[in-house]
């Protein structure tokens, strides 16, 4: 018990259900309320997707390519901090209002399920916390249930994001995309040094 609580603890901190809700709220502003939950439900799927490739083989193609943990860690917070600085200055793009429904799909792939939901440090958690040489098929059964918890309460904080977005409106959102990118920079920014940390570590 002690082990799945360890692991969905960790999982809460590195998928950030809580902080993923400002960034839903900011890239669906113009999204009516049912292309929201539309939105919400596609993104949870695909990340869930994306993390269980990670929890099941990401071990295994990383090896495979000769890719050290460190590197993928670099790399994701790399990612993470060019969409934060989207986040920041805004990209402003009125005249394709009429591409919304399509963009609807796309903003559900990226941002929401990643970097936001399937983060560089959910991904990198997947892989070390079912290490193959460290853990049996329990404690990876456990971890994997643990990451399926957290993403159970990611998509309860987003489908219940309308009444806040009432609240807070366009202006709003615009102010929390812009705190919200900051605060990714940093996150951004943790994930590039410990990863060249760790790589010169080794």
């Amino acid at each position: 018990m002690d082990d799945w609580i360890s692991s969905f603890v960790f999982f809460f901190a590195v998928i950030d259900p809580v902080g993923t809700l400002p960034v839903f709220i900011a890239v669906t502003s113009r999204h009516s309320e049912w292309q929201r939950r539309k939105i919400a439900l596609l993104a949870v799927a695909v990340a869930t997707g994306i993390l269980l490739f990670f929890l099941l083989l990401g071990q295994y193609l990383l090896e495979a390519i000769g890719v050290p943990l460190s590197a993928f860690q670099v790399a994701g917070g790399i990612v993470l901090f060019l969409f934060a600085l989207t986040m920041i200055f805004g990209e402003g793009k009125p005249e394709r209002e009429v591409e919304i429904i399509r963009e609807g799909h796309e903003t559900a792939i990226f941002p929401l399920a990643v970097p936001s939901i399937a983060s560089p440090g959910a991904m990198l958690a997947a892989v070390v916390l079912t290490d193959n040489y460290r853990f049996d098929s329990v404690h990876q059964l456990n971890t994997a249930s643990a990451m399926m918890a957290v993403l159970g309460i990611v998509l309860v904080i987003l489908l219940t994001a309308n009444w806040i977005f009432r609240w807070i409106g366009n202006a709003g959102a615009s102010i929390v995309s812009r705190v919200m990118g900051l605060i990714l920079a940093s996150v951004a920014t943790t994930n590039v040094l410990l990863g060249i940390q760790q790589f010169f570590a080794v």
